[in-house]
């Protein structure tokens, strides 16, 4: 039992890391792929930036022989309509031509060379394009897209992407629309920041060499402007199968290498205290063997021979467990990619050279686990077994403590650890964010016409308490904004800060606290073109040691000029792992977010209410919407799921010491039989019996305490570096976890103890 769940543990474990090891790996050209990153070196920051300026792309592939091709990709949403049927498509993407050379995205129909190459030209993927059309062909059709309903054409449908590309979309958009169309400047913007950028490079070129001629490339085309602006870019390299688990570029939509190693040394960990069992059970035995032992040699086996059988059993137990492995990984597949998030495979044999090397694992185990077992059992003398005088050598009670404090440390350690993650999680959710997120309905009407009569619309409505409009909300992202600011000096010092564009009500719905001045007031008419409210961290960037400093120092952002007129407190406005960064507010009328904070009597009826609403006033687009606290929680989902498979792969772990231990136990309690029943029939009671069965085991428990915990500290520490704002591992961690630990240990050997405890003397005295 405990190689099967070890074994499955390990196998399940092993399939999650392939998957996220296996990201982009799919494209045939992938170790020719690289993104381009870049760092942009302000006054005040250096910004790490997913990409480059929108101009270098096509430069550098114009500059340099050694690049073969380029791509942009950039992420937007987009309306789009069928007749009367209207969709929001939030995983849609602008996409040069040459996405299908770059990368194995296969179409299934269409011409990869031109699907993208005209304006207004659209790729489905084909479980999207099933949506649209139905089982009809979709090529040539043609769908109206955003707010105006322009005219896009069908050229192409694509295999869906697979799950494990860093790179998702539904639906791709020729970029040449957005450069052509929208934004004929698009191609030589330096300045301009927004898009991911992939660099093909030709067969035997040198990423490195070709990185080190960049300052020289930036210098000559963009040097003049670098130096107005004060904000210096750097272009990095990064390889394409870097960029899910290595890159720290693109924030929570990646994954986490740490957690990869984490769960290697958590598989190698279970699989360790499977074995461990075995040894420990299969040499606690070997004395019930000695006597077959002893007459086996009698009539002639040599010891190779005792050697190899003592092998053969063990080999064949874990033949065994690998089957019974097999089916229980076949079982609980479907839970574990659930947990996971993600589907990490289809079926255990989709990929039978895994299963193989289970298989391989599993014989190397059978022999790793046997070798020792049948060392000690062939090295009985057949004289001393057969006159009955055997007994346990020291140096086997000593390997069998030994594996007993061994396993427990595992145990203790990945207690410890799973106490830390949830205490991260339970902290992360209910720390004080700076703002209300609670019963606060957000609507995106992507700048539709009639956004601002659906606000005014909806705040006749009773169980609606207050609306406001914005760009932002907690949580979505925000653009970067070129900005000066007067720092402390007088000076008009140069940042980039995060913008928000909000209306007067803003502030005060989102219950944000202002420290110094005022917010912004309709009683002010300037404050529409020339106010601006500042965070505590963008007054702290610019030398000032208090809020109230910041009050009327000047301001130059986007094309505006006009003066500091408040400073709010720090809010998180990203996830927690991020600190707090400079954060400036303005009114202005590019916003497309609703917000309502709504009473949570009568949701339903209040949602309904707020839709009638929105297909009066905003008719061509479909009703969206999402509650503020879930969304902004969505940003701790990947560290939820790893807080569940860290939590159930603990509990397997100490459910298969707990065997091992059982084992032990029963062992120790047999060869102590006639011990016990001479103890009892010379007065001693059912308690101190009990103690005295119990306390060799807990006293190794607590011995792997004190061993498990500062390893355990060490990396749940380094866990939590990456966390911005994080909990302290305090004392009393150690102390549930160790609590934990001999609870289980008391519960599990307790039952034997017990047994032994209340059994007849008189029956444990006889003679055989």
């Amino acid at each position: 039992m405990g190689l099967t769940v070890g074994m499955t543990a390990c196998f399940l474990i092993f399939l999650y890391i392939r998957f996220e090891l296996s990201y982009d790996s799919f494209h045939s050209k992938a170790d020719r792929i690289y993104r381009i990153v870049c760092d942009i070196k302000t006054p005040t920051e250096v910004i790490k930036a997913g990409g480059p300026s929108w101009a270098v792309p096509p430069n550098v592939k114009d500059e340099f022989p050694e690049i073969e091709s380029f791509v942009r990709l950039s992420n937007t949403g987009i309306l789009v309509r069928k007749g009367d049927a209207k969709f929001q498509e939030e995983h849609s993407m602008w996409a040069d031509s040459s996405i299908f050379h770059v990368f194995d995205f296969r179409l299934l129909k269409g011409n990869p060379k031109t699907a993208l190459r005209d304006e207004l030209c659209v790729v489905f993927s084909e479980t999207a394009a099933k949506k649209y059309f139905g089982k009809s062909n979709p090529i040539g059709q043609t769908l109206l897209l955003f707010g105006e309903g322009l005219p896009a054409r069908v050229t192409g449908i694509m295999k869906d992407i697979p799950e494990n590309s860093h790179i998702k979309a539904d639906m791709l958009l020729s970029m040449s629309t957005l450069t052509k169309r929208f934004n004929p400047d698009l191609d030589g913007q330096w300045g301009n920041y927004g898009a991911s950028a992939y660099l093909l490079l030709k067969p035997g070129s040198n990423p490195k060499a070709l990185q080190a001629k960049f300052p020289a490339f930036l210098e000559k085309r963009n040097g003049k402007e670098m130096k107005q602006s004060q904000m210096y870019a750097t272009l990095t390299l990064e390889p394409l199968q870097d960029v899910y688990l290595r890159s720290t570029r693109d924030g929570k939509n990646t994954g986490n290498i740490t957690n990869v190693y984490i769960f290697s040394v958590v598989a190698t960990f279970i699989l360790m205290i499977a074995c461990i069992n075995f040894i420990n059970l299969t040499t606690a035995r070997s004395s019930e063997r000695a006597k077959e032992v002893g007459i086996r040699k009698v009539v002639g086996a040599a010891r190779t021979q005792l050697a190899r059988q003592f092998i053969g059993e063990s080999v064949i137990i874990c033949i065994i467990a690998f089957l019974l492995a097999v089916i229980l990984s076949s079982l609980l597949l479907p839970l574990f990619n659930q947990l996971a998030g993600k589907t990490v495979s289809q079926g255990i044999f989709q990929n039978a050279r895994y299963v193989l090397m289970l298989f391989l694992a599993a014989i190397g185990i059978g022999l790793l686990a046997g070798i020792y077992p049948a060392l000690v059992l062939s090295s009985f003398k057949p004289v001393v077994v057969l006159k009955g005088r055997f007994a346990t050598g020291t140096r086997g009670i000593i390997l069998r403590k030994g594996l007993v404090v061994a396993q427990f440390s595992i145990s203790v350690a990945l207690i410890i650890g799973t106490i830390v993650v949830y205490d991260q999680m339970n902290f992360m959710r209910n720390r004080a964010l700076g703002f209300r997120k609670d019963l606060m309905l957000v609507m995106n009407t992507d700048g539709d016409p009639g956004t601002e009569a659906f606000k005014q619309a909806i705040k006749g409505i009773p169980a609606v308490k207050s609306t406001s409009l914005s760009s932002s909300v907690p949580g979505s992202g925000n653009p970067g904004a070129y900005s000066e600011i007067e720092n402390k000096k007088g000076d008009l010092q140069i940042a980039n800060l995060d913008l928000y564009f909000v209306d007067f009500n803003y502030i005060d719905q989102f219950k944000i606290k202002v420290l110094a001045g005022r917010g912004f007031s309709r009683d002010f008419l300037t404050d529409t073109t020339q106010a601006m409210v500042l965070n505590e961290a963008a007054v702290k960037m610019f030398g000032y040691s208090s809020p109230q400093e910041a009050i009327g120092r000047r301001f130059k952002q986007w094309g505006r000029e006009g003066k500091i007129i408040g400073v709010i407190k720090d809010f998180h406005f990203r996830a927690l792992q991020e600190p707090i960064k400079p954060l400036s507010m303005r009114i202005e009328q590019r916003t497309n977010l609703v917000s309502a904070n709504v009473s949570a009597a009568n949701m339903t009826a209040t949602l309904a209410s707020i839709e009638a609403k929105w297909k009066t006033l905003i008719p061509n687009r479909p009703f969206s919407y999402f509650f503020l606290d879930e969304f902004f929680n969505k940003q701790y989902r990947d560290e939820e799921r790893f807080g569940k498979l860290f939590l159930n792969f603990a509990i397997l772990a100490i459910f298969i010491s707990c065997l091992g231990l059982l084992g032990l136990a029963s062992y120790s309690t047999m060869q102590r039989t006639k011990e016990i029943g001479i103890r009892k029939v010379m007065g001693a009671s059912v308690r101190g019996i009990i103690n005295l069965l119990s306390n060799e085991f807990l006293t190794l428990v607590i011995l792997s305490f004190f061993i498990a915990m500062p390893i355990a500290w060490y990396f749940m520490h380094a866990w939590l570096q990456d966390f911005a704002y994080r909990t302290e591992i305090g004392w009393w961690v150690f102390v549930l976890a160790g609590s934990i630990a001999v609870l289980i240990a008391v519960f599990t050997v307790s039952f034997q103890a017990i047994k032994a405890a209340i059994a007849n003397p008189v029956k444990s005295l006889r003679t055989e």
